[in-house]
C-alpha cells in the first residue's frame, strides 16, 4: 500500500484524472474498478472517481507496486487493461498468437507503449499471474520471431528462459517450416517454382532491391512458391521462405513481375488497391526438430494454421485453407 498527499497544486482535481497523473501506468478502466472494490480509498474512506480532492487529503492506493514505477518500454505492458491476442496454440513453454495487419509487434516498429503485440502478450501473462516481474527479474516473456507491422501471421512467444533460447535454435537451425499466404497480380510461371536472386536493403529509403546478380553487399535471397488458385487476374500463392531477408517475399514477386496486391512500397502496378495492407499473411507453421527439442519436444511434428485469412475470402470466394 502506498499512501498519496494532495498538496496545493493538485486541490480541486478529479480523483480519477488525478490518478492518470500521479500513476500513468495505471489503465483508466482498472484505476475505476480498483475504486469500486475499495482498494483505492481517500482518507481511509470509500471513494467515488469523480470526487473533488481537497489539499491535505490522503489516498490509500492498495496496488501493485510496479504501477509507480516510471513508465518505459519495459512496463509498457501494465497500461494494456485488456490483453486482445488471437490465440492459435498456448502450453507452458510458449504461445503462438495470430497478429493481424497493422499491429506492430515490438514499440520501435513506429508503435506507441502499449499497444505493441508484445505488450498485450505480456500483460496477458501478467493477468494470468504466470509472470511475476517484480518476483522473475532474470526474464521477461519475448518474441522468438516477428512479422512487418503491415503483415499478419503466427507469431511464437517464449514464456520461460529456456523455451526462449531452445526456440531461437530451431528457429536458426531452419527447424520450423513457416508458409506464407499471398496474392499477387498475373499468374506466375511456371505455377509452382522457385524465385532465387540477391537482395541488399537500403537503410535510408527503408526498403530493399533484388537483383539477378550479386551487388556489393547483397544476401542471396530464395523463396519456393505454389499457385493454389487463380481468379480475376490475381493469384493465390503459398510461399516457403528458403532464406529469411527482409521483405523477402514482397521484393522477390515485385521483381519477377507479380507485386503483391496492396503493396505499396514494391508494388508500383498496384498503388490504386484500396487495401490498407499487402495482401501477405503468415499463416501455417509446422515444427520439424531434427535436433534436441528439451522442454518443446511435444511440439515436434505438429502443424498449426489460421482459421481466417481475410483477403482469401475477398479474392478467392470458396476457396478454404485445409485443416
Amino acid at each position: 500500500m502506498k499512501e498519496l498527499k494532495i498538496g496545493k497544486n493538485d486541490a480541486g482535481q478529479r480523483l480519477d484524472r488525478f490518478l492518470a497523473k500521479a500513476v500513468p501506468l495505471l489503465p483508466a478502466s482498472l484505476a475505476q474498478k480498483y475504486i469500486r472494490l475499495k482498494r483505492i480509498k481517500r482518507n481511509n474512506a470509500r471513494a467515488q472517481r469523480d470526487d473533488r480532492l481537497a489539499e491535505g487529503d490522503v489516498l490509500q492506493l492498495y496496488i501493485n507496486d510496479e504501477f509507480f514505477d516510471a513508465p518505459s518500454e519495459e512496463n509498457a505492458y501494465l497500461t494494456v487493461a485488456t490483453p486482445k491476442l488471437d490465440i492459435v496454440y498456448e502450453d507452458e513453454n510458449i504461445l503462438l498468437v495470430d497478429k493481424r495487419p497493422g499491429v506492430a509487434v515490438h514499440p520501435h516498429d513506429g508503435a506507441e507503449y502499449g499497444r505493441t503485440l508484445i505488450d498485450h502478450i505480456q500483460a496477458y501473462l501478467y493477468a494470468k499471474r504466470e509472470w511475476r516481474p517484480r518476483e522473475e527479474n532474470a526474464f521477461t516473456p519475448a518474441l522468438c520471431n516477428r512479422i512487418d507491422r503491415n503483415t499478419g501471421g503466427i507469431v511464437i512467444a517464449a514464456k520461460t528462459a529456456e523455451a526462449l533460447r531452445m526456440m531461437n535454435q530451431k528457429i536458426k537451425g531452419r527447424e520450423l517450416d513457416k508458409r506464407y499466404l499471398a496474392v499477387v497480380e498475373g499468374v506466375p510461371s511456371p505455377r509452382r517454382g522457385v524465385l532465387k536472386g540477391y537482395l541488399f536493403k537500403d537503410a535510408v529509403k527503408n526498403r530493399v532491391f533484388v537483383t539477378d546478380k550479386p551487388q556489393p553487399g547483397s544476401k542471396s535471397c530464395e523463396t519456393r512458391y505454389e499457385v493454389l488458385s487463380q481468379r480475376n487476374g490475381l493469384s493465390l500463392v503459398e510461399c516457403e521462405l528458403i532464406t529469411g531477408r527482409t521483405h523477402q517475399i514482397r521484393a522477390q514477386f515485385a521483381h519477377a513481375g507479380h507485386p503483391l496486391l496492396g503493396d505499396g512500397k514494391y508494388g508500383k502496378l498496384n498503388k490504386g488497391c484500396d487495401r490498407k495492407y499487402q495482401a501477405l499473411y503468415s499463416y501455417q507453421l509446422t515444427f520439424r526438430f531434427t535436433t534436441d527439442a528439451g522442454s518443446l519436444a511435444s511440439l515436434n511434428g505438429r502443424t498449426f494454421r489460421v482459421k481466417n485469412v481475410d483477403f482469401v475470402e475477398e479474392y478467392f470466394p470458396g476457396f478454404t485453407i485445409q485443416p
